[in-house]
């Protein structure tokens, strides 16, 4: 049974901080800590990202120099040799970037490119939205076939 004058809050439902802007005789009242005037006493103040306090801004004071290309098309890379590993661990018959996702092998969803590093000697269809003229070549001459996917 509790009685009235046992109650008590629960543990760490109240804090232990001054409260202010609860009168002068608390010792935060009147501009409750924020000091006289400027934007910092003002409710709703916030400095934005890469303001120097009036000065030029790191963004703005250097030259930009450079081209970026809008239209440069991003490829994920895999190579004949290690593509070849890849196909004869998983017994594939063909391959596609469908596959090589499923696999795990593809993480990023990007356009698939095959270079030519390394040894090719399946005859099997490659899939991909790219290849290196090496990387053709070695298919190719192994007897394989290659498909380009339309980006």
């Amino acid at each position: 049974m509790s009685f009235l004058h046992t109650i008590k809050p629960r543990p760490g439902s109240v804090k232990n901080r001054k409260r202010v802007g609860r009168g002068d005789g608390s010792g935060k009242g009147t501009t409750a800590g924020r000091g006289t005037k400027g934007a910092q006493s003002r409710s709703g103040y916030s400095l934005r990202p890469g303001f120097a306090g009036g000065n030029v801004p790191w963004h703005l004071r250097f030259p930009k120099r450079g081209f970026k290309n809008p239209n440069r098309v991003e490829y994920v890379v895999i190579n004949v040799g290690d593509l070849q590993r890849i196909v004869e661990k998983h017994g594939l018959q063909e391959v596609s970037p469908d596959q090589l996702r499923r696999l795990g092998v593809l993480k990023k969803k990007l356009p698939l490119k095959i270079l030519g590093e390394g040894d090719w000697s399946l005859k099997i269809t490659v899939k991909a939205h790219a290849f290196s003229k090496s990387a053709k070549e070695k298919i190719e001459k192994a007897g394989g076939r290659i498909e380009v996917i339309p980006r």
